[in-house]
């Protein structure tokens, strides 16, 4: 059989089981009982096929369920939505204040979960129904925390990033790091375009007075052992505004920027693997969870609550993890016969041939890789889009970017930010969807993709910058060589 028609017969047979429904990992599975029947000797093939699942049993795929289980854990005890209170407390007279306050809560939960749905739905779910409340126009309410639940693909720790370094046979860590700084850039972005926009259209975010009472109680610590309060101290003088509006962030912040510490600085400094890094952050948000546990049972202050820690929150963040990564493992497995059935039907070899007989530029073959990369991202999850190029993209030493010896970290940020883009763009961007289940009944579907379409903007200038000068992205990986 020709490549191309091979090509066209294992793509096609996914793209088309997927379109009627079936599951990711089963559409896979189709094409691959298809291929490997016709391209791997026939019944024998079929019989080796659940050998490959054993290569799904790596060290280096560990991170993903860590890093899964770590944002589960901070949001099944609630311990996220606290952190949310504490940023709105902060963040006081700025215009578009609310969505203001949605991304820099979101880059925060970023670090602390690699879930792009989990971190969209908390915001939307919490800080949605106050923006609609008080005026603002859906396109600066929706658009900010749709575009901050996308940063958690880049800033560690990314689940995803995890993936797409494991699966081309990568350095995990270095992948992790070089997420850092294009993140926080976007966020800037972000924060500027909101700032910007809301100050030539203050209609679109009608500025208010927040219910400040809360502010003006009388600061009042009482620590409690086994009931019984042993101190008690009470503060109302000129400071206290001050006081209230900080002392959230200090209790609630601090303690969750914690845990980004210890898994960035084990693998910046070389403390630890990835895999470790991703067990100690899960350990860090244990022992931040415990301690608002112990605060909300020793220590009372006005207006500022604990949160719940207790083995029923972590048996639920367990399950939800579970789950989860189940399906990760099932779309892993299917993947790496798929891959493996495409390089012997010829078409891995014939389609990057044809690419070659073009005589492209590295930088023009990036660039097409991307543009791949955005259209798929139109139409497919990013998993699935992910494991349809990389055996073209990444896979070895016959893939495109070891034939034009592309800077492998370099590349994979770049693949990051197209996918975190495709979560945005019509008609199937998946944060589009989400959005639309946590917003109001009567906020359209079409509001919703107009509301996101600036900051697709936004991030494409940012995919830009980066494909001008990559040492944005490389510099920061370079330290851990």
């Amino acid at each position: 059989m020709e490549w191309y028609l091979a090509l066209t017969l294992m793509l096609g047979t996914v793209c088309t089981t997927m379109f009627f429904g079936l599951p990711v990992a089963l559409a896979f599975f189709t094409a691959n009982i298809l291929g490997t029947y016709l391209f791997i000797s026939g019944d024998i093939g079929l019989v080796m096929m659940p050998m490959e699942f054993n290569n799904t049993i790596k060290f280096t795929f560990a991170p993903i369920s860590m890093f899964l289980l770590m944002g589960e854990i901070l949001l099944q005890t609630g311990v996220a939505f606290k952190a949310i209170g504490a940023i709105d407390r902060l963040i006081s007279k700025v215009p578009g204040r609310l969505s203001v306050v949605s991304i820099v809560g979101g880059t925060i939960f970023s670090s602390l979960s690699g879930s792009t749905i989990a971190n969209t739905a908390i915001l939307g779910s919490v800080l949605l129904p106050d923006m609609i409340k008080r005026g603002y126009k859906p396109s600066i309410a929706m658009g900010p925390i749709m575009a901050v639940g996308g940063i958690a693909m880049l800033i560690p720790p990314s689940a995803l990033a995890v993936l797409l370094a494991s699966l081309a046979e990568q350095s995990v860590a270095q992948l992790l790091i070089a997420g850092i700084v294009p993140g926080i850039l976007m966020a800037v972005g972000f924060f500027a375009y909101v700032i910007i926009r809301c100050k030539i259209d203050p209609s679109l975010a009608p500025s208010y007075t927040p219910d400040e009472s809360a502010l003006e109680q009388p600061v009042v610590l009482k620590l409690q052992l086994a009931g019984i309060t042993r101190i008690k101290w009470s503060y109302a003088g000129q400071y206290c505004r001050r006081i209230n509006r900080v002392l959230p962030f200090l209790l609630y912040i601090l303690p969750l920027l914690i845990i980004f510490v210890v898994v960035v600085g084990s693998i910046l400094f070389k403390i630890a693997s990835p895999a470790e890094s991703a067990a100690l952050g899960v350990l860090a948000a244990i022992g931040a969870c415990y301690f608002f546990k112990l605060f909300k049972n020793t220590i009372k202050i006005t207006g500022i609550d604990g949160a719940d820690f207790s083995l029923k929150e972590v048996w639920k963040a367990l399950m939800e993890t579970m789950k989860i990564n189940t399906m990760i493992l099932f779309i892993i497995a299917g993947s790496l016969v798929f891959s493996q059935a495409l390089a012997n039907s010829g078409a891995t070899n014939g389609l990057l041939n044809q690419v070659m007989e073009m005589d492209l530029t590295p930088l023009m073959v990036v660039i097409m890789m991307l543009v791949v990369l955005l259209f798929l991202g139109a139409f497919m999850d990013q998993v699935s889009m992910l494991l349809l190029t990389l055996p073209f993209f990444l896979f070895g030493s016959s893939s495109l970017q070891a034939m034009y010896n592309i800077d492998v970290i370099w590349l994979m940020v770049l693949m990051l930010i197209a996918m975190e883009i495709s979560l945005l763009t019509p008609p199937f961007g998946l944060l589009l969807y989400v959005m639309k289940g946590v917003a109001p009944n009567d906020v359209t579907l079409g509001q919703v993709v107009l509301s996101a379409l600036p900051f697709i903007v936004i991030e494409l200038a940012i995919l830009i910058l980066l494909i001008v000068f990559p040492d944005i992205a490389t510099w920061l990986p370079r330290l851990i060589n």
